[in-house]
């Protein structure tokens, strides 16, 4: 009897191994259609909207990197309840990549009712974004699930503000199970999308000369395009001035000449744990590829939401026993 017992146990245990196991092949047989989908609406939206590339990277991110790529991100308030979504940092997140996943979340439940998450969505669109604009591919695996919770106050702490000391900025990626040389690669996603006056206001305003480290006539244009920042809460900048909608090293290139937006972009090029990295990627476009996909991969993996912990979300935006 005892036995049989230990035998039951070791199967339990080994199915719960599978449950937790990624694969490129997750949804062949349930749902054969999702890849395809998936890249068809990804690139009609991009071609409508084309800052969705960075929005959804920066959407996958914010998600990623508070308690692992659940769709914890994608969660709406309600009364009771108060959401990742809401945390400050997560406000100026763009309608467009939530718009993003809402559409191919709707096309794949007709093609395939409660079978692919929604975190699995946002991991899929991501890779497929970053190559569409000039990026590397990036080898993921799907089978993971929904989170059961989305709760404002785990944001803080999780995620890197642009004026905070390299030192904590390290901290917080550490503490994601990601080293600086990760770090270094992953910061390279600031090769698209704009930031908002508001982030880096203080930098460029606050001194009467140029900011340490800022090319003087990138200050100066910059106090230009945001004199208004305080009325128009939109204004906003390319975080690369060069090649803004690209996928490129150009990011790091910035950084050697004073190109850089935000106060911590500009540190991560002077400080002596992530200085080199930065010549490195500057240089070799390559180099910087192959680690920023390898460590996209590393974090779209972390943390997985097994069944016991997670489930298929129906709506992105709505918990399953969602009442109304």
């Amino acid at each position: 009897m005892k036995s049989f017992g230990f035998i039951l146990l070791s199967l339990l245990s080994f199915s719960n191994l599978i449950e937790a196991n990624l694969s490129f092949d997750y949804y062949t047989k349930t749902c054969p259609e999702f890849e395809q989908t998936l890249v068809q609406i990804v690139t009609e939206k991009q071609i409508a909207a084309p800052t969705t590339a960075a929005g959804t990277l920066r959407l996958f991110f914010h998600d990623c990197m508070v308690d692992g790529c659940d769709a914890s991100i994608l969660v709406a308030s309600t009364p009771r309840k108060t959401s990742e979504r809401d945390a400050d940092i997560n406000r100026s997140l763009p309608g467009d990549a939530f718009d993003l996943i809402t559409r191919i979340k709707t096309a794949v439940e007709l093609k395939c009712p409660n079978v692919v998450s929604c975190s699995d969505i946002l991991v899929g669109a991501t890779r497929s974004l970053v190559t569409m604009v000039g990026g590397p591919r990036i080898n993921v695996k799907f089978g993971r699930k929904d989170s059961l919770v989305s709760v404002m106050d785990r944001v803080e702490g999780k995620l890197a503000r642009p004026n905070m000391t390299m030192d904590h900025i390290v901290s917080i990626f550490e503490s994601a199970g990601l080293n600086v040389q990760e770090m270094v690669a992953l910061v390279g996603a600031h090769t698209i999308g704009f930031s908002h006056c508001k982030e880096f206001a203080s930098r460029i305003f606050n001194n009467s000369a140029s900011p340490e480290g800022m090319n003087p006539k990138y200050a100066a244009e910059l106090r230009k395009l945001c004199a208004n920042y305080t009325t128009d809460e939109e204004m906003s900048a390319f975080n690369d001035v060069f090649t803004p909608g690209k996928f490129d090293n150009m990011y790091y290139k910035n950084l050697k000449h004073g190109y850089g937006l935000l106060e911590s972009d500009q540190a991560i090029a002077f400080d002596s744990r992530t200085g080199p990295l930065v010549d490195l990627y500057a240089a070799n476009e390559t180099a910087f590829f192959e680690a920023f996909a390898k460590a996209m991969e590393k974090v779209s993996e972390q943390k997985m939401k097994t069944e016991k912990l997670g489930d298929v979300r129906r709506r992105c935006d709505q918990y399953n026993d969602y009442k109304g």
